[in-house]
């Protein structure tokens, strides 16, 4: 289950990308609120408030605007292109005991033995998207692979979710597991080797070159 955080907002009046741009120069970040059965409402908070609540990890947010609590969770933090500040958030209200689809991340934890002997880790799902009770969601989901052998997997099947919820994806999908490290043999090129003919290159006849030294 998700920790709740603590996020105070306020109103925002200026609208627009300009009015956003003006906002970030003086270190404050657009967003904006939804859902719930309200009317979306446009906020803005110091970016350095921010920073210190996504630190926290939590997924469920302990939101005021004006002295007005709610509960809401994250829907969407925009980064700037290289990472370095927020450009934009999105939240959205909730009751804590109603169904929301919301996109968990899937964090390894544990080092595997087939990754000792040749082998090596290969994550191809990252996150997953879950239907879960709001005050249910995870911050994140922990697979331990200290016990994955060479050729084993783990699938969204074996996933550890909150009772009661279910994964937007085919059970059978992989989640990870350990495959053979590619030799290096196949991606350079083998010492020695002769070069490739090129097509349409002709080949030097050495009788025809005696024929033009007896001419000359």
């Amino acid at each position: 289950m998700s920790n709740e955080a603590k996020l105070v907002v306020e109103p925002r009046t200026e609208m627009g990308s300009a009015a956003c741009r003006r906002l970030r120069k003086r270190g404050l970040v657009p967003g904006n609120v939804y859902g719930h059965n309200a009317d979306p409402l446009a906020v803005v908070v110091a970016s350095d408030v921010l920073g210190l609540f996504l630190k926290t990890g939590s997924r469920v947010v302990d939101l005021e605007v004006s002295g007005k609590q709610d509960k809401a969770v994250i829907r969407e933090v925009k980064w700037e292109v290289f990472g370095r500040y927020v450009e934009h958030f999105d939240l959205l209200r909730v009751d804590p005991n109603e169904r929301v689809t919301i996109t968990v991340p899937i964090v390894l934890k544990g080092a595997a033995p087939g990754a000792v002997g040749g082998g090596m880790v290969e994550q191809p799902m990252h996150s997953i998207e879950i239907d879960c009770l709001a005050y249910q969601i995870p911050d994140s989901i922990v697979v331990r692979i200290s016990t994955l052998e060479m050729g084993q997997i783990i699938h969204v099947r074996e996933l550890p979710l909150p009772e009661g919820s279910h994964a937007h994806a085919a059970p059978d999908a992989i989640v990870v597991h350990i495959v053979k490290a590619r030799e290096e043999a196949e991606t350079a090129a083998t010492p020695g080797a002769s070069e490739p003919e090129v097509v349409g290159k002709k080949v030097a006849d050495p009788d025809a070159a005696k024929d033009d030294k007896k001419k000359k």
